[in-house]
């Protein structure tokens, strides 16, 4: 930083695509730290740093960061200033603010533009500072891209492009820029293996009206993807090119309109656009991928049913074993990845397993270790949050299982959960209605207990993509700079509330919900969700007294549904137990 002239150094959490997971060699934030929470950003000073972090993974920080001399920022709570009023207080008078330019997404960057502009410093953006100092760190990957067949994602690049450039005659833009993963995934019907649990390509892509080019690295792209580029008239650049083309063709270029969603791209490539016509939208990709189609929705159907299948053979074991054998949280979330791979079309985890017992339930994005694990005994209770990626789509789910005697307060939470996964999920609501709308239904009957959770209660699930897709979720607080979706008939969007209590317990129950057109009258365009998960919740945690009676029906119906789904996939002690775990109550 001395050698460099940087006062104050920023490292977020990501990559070069803005993505939420990243691969091994985006992790500077995480070498750096020792923190290995998906979510975060290093702000380091020559006096301190401090580690920023959200409510999913303050638990988890205080533990990681224990004995170093990082100060732990809960952002959200009262008292904690955000990171840009952070770094202003720290910056001095004609000091600098630096970070990877190609990392740090643009909106932000131009927050602490402001800031060295009242300070009367500058921003460094084209420095890496973890390039000499982590020696060992690992390459960019370069895993082998394969095309999705149209069987599994029911509409052609052809078709997709179309769609996208007739927007973009809408919008009046003569070019788009796209840098987010999944879009260009979505877009060319293209699949690879170049982030953990994310089966994206590392890429860049340019549309024009008549051009389309993708920025790949080339051990990536085969012999029949380049044929299959070239079939649907893609140019192929080098990944490493991506930046100097820009500069070459659209630096200071006034004759182009350029569509960007400046909340998606880094702030590299904003400053060499700043000077150019730019037009900011959110990639109309984000909502066309967000709609599933006929093909996608019958797909999703059936990776959920074999998702289903694998989750309720683990939950049958665990309540047949618990006691019995000895089970810890590795090797219960190596069960069940074998359970799922036990179907073909079973690709990988669509995210690290959660597996958490007892108190690390609490922890909301715990992941054990070889190094730190808990054995799971009798009593309390586990929590699994898990889902894979299939060719036919991903899937997501949370149950939390009673493994044994539960305290009073253990079963009443647990009600609450359940009765608030239930109330959400059966929402019946007018067309126009939003995730900030909807939030209540789930978290109300928490509130009224004087209860939260520090997460939205719902995202949106991508086609064999990111496992949390925007811009449909639950949530009560509205992001600032965000723009907030309706639902559309399409979308599939989690229904996971929670309840964590430090150093006891933690449940969360999480279902996904597909988005359909219901009735339509005077009033409008009514709209409901389909049930996509089929697994049962673990009766054993219920009090049916802290239920309303249509609460009850309610879980009744949804497990009546359960059993009609799983049961020609079950015979003998099995199917015993599934017509138990599923009765009524």
């Amino acid at each position: 930083m001395g050698e460099a002239g940087i006062h104050c150094y920023i490292i977020p959490t990501s990559d070069f695509h803005n993505s939420e997971y990243v691969s091994d060699y985006f992790m500077v934030r995480k070498y750096f730290s020792g923190f290995t929470g998906s979510a975060g950003t290093l702000v380091v000073t020559d006096k301190e740093a401090a580690l920023f972090t959200d409510g999913r993974y303050f638990i988890q920080a205080q533990k990681e960061l224990a004995g170093s001399d990082i100060i732990l920022m809960k952002m959200g709570e009262p008292g904690v200033p955000a990171i840009p009023d952070y770094v202003k207080t720290q910056l001095k008078e004609g000091q600098n603010i630096g970070f990877d330019g190609r990392v740090m997404p643009a909106y932000r960057g131009l927050q602490f533009e402001e800031i060295v502009k009242e300070k009367k410093g500058q921003i460094i953006y084209r420095y890496d500072l973890a390039t000499d100092i982590w020696t060992d760190r690992p390459g960019l990957p370069d895993s082998e891209a394969y095309i999705l067949a149209r069987k599994y994602c029911g509409e052609s690049v052809e078709d997709k492009l179309e769609r996208l450039r007739n927007c973009m005659k809408e919008e009046k833009a003569d070019v788009h820029i796209l840098t987010t993963l999944d879009d260009i995934a979505w877009l060319f019907n293209l699949r690879a293996d170049d982030v953990k649990c994310c089966p994206v390509l590392l890429s860049y892509a340019i549309i024009t009206g008549n051009d389309a080019i993708l920025f790949a690295r080339e051990k990536s792209i085969s012999g029949a993807v380049k044929d299959y580029l070239l079939e649907n008239g893609i140019a192929l650049k080098s990944y490493d090119r991506f930046y100097s083309y820009i500069e070459e063709e659209y630096k200071g270029n006034k004759d182009d309109t350029i569509l960007i969603c400046k909340n998606r791209i880094d702030y590299r490539l904003f400053k060499l656009l700043q000077e150019c016509v730019v037009y900011d939208k959110a990639n109309p990709t984000t909502l066309m991928k967000a709609v599933k189609n006929e093909t996608e929705c019958e797909n999703i159907r059936k990776a959920h049913l074999m998702d289903a299948i694998a989750v309720t053979k683990l939950m049958y074991d665990l309540k047949k074993n618990a006691g019995e054998k000895q089970m810890t949280e590795l090797s219960v979330a190596d069960d069940l990845e074998k359970l799922r791979r036990e179907n073909e079309s079973f690709i990988e985890p669509s995210f690290p397993t959660i597996c958490a017992y007892g108190a690390n339930g609490a922890i909301i994005h715990y992941e054990a270790c070889r190094e730190d694990y808990a054995v799971i005994k009798p009593e309390g209770m586990l929590m699994i949050d898990s889902g894979g990626h299939y060719f036919e789509g991903s899937t997501d789910i949370t149950r939390t299982f009673i493994m044994g005697p539960v305290s009073k307060e253990m079963k009443e939470h647990f009600t609450l959960v359940v009765r608030a996964m239930l109330r959400l999920k059966n929402a019946k609501f007018l067309y126009g209605c939003k995730g900030v709308n909807l939030d209540v239904l789930a978290r109300g009957c928490l509130w009224d207990k004087g209860l939260d959770y520090k997460h939205g209660t719902g995202h949106g699930v991508g086609y064999l993509l990111s496992v949390h897709e925007g811009p449909n979720s639950f949530r009560y607080k509205t992001i600032p700079g965000e723009e907030e979706w309706c639902f559309e008939e399409g979308m599939i969007t989690t229904d996971e509330p929670g309840i964590y209590i430090e150093g006891s317990h933690g449940i969360r129950i999480e279902n996904e919900l597909l988005c359909r057109k219901g009735e339509t009258n005077e009033y409008g365009q009514f709209m409901h969700f389909e049930d996509l998960t089929y697994v049962p919740i673990d009766l054993d945690g219920i009090d049916a007294q802290c239920m309303e009676e249509a609460e009850r029906e309610m879980l009744n119906a949804y497990h009546k549904q359960v059993y009609v789904k799983l049961e020609p996939y079950f015979e003998g002690d099995m199917l015993t137990w599934l017509s138990y775990a599923t009765r009524a109550i």
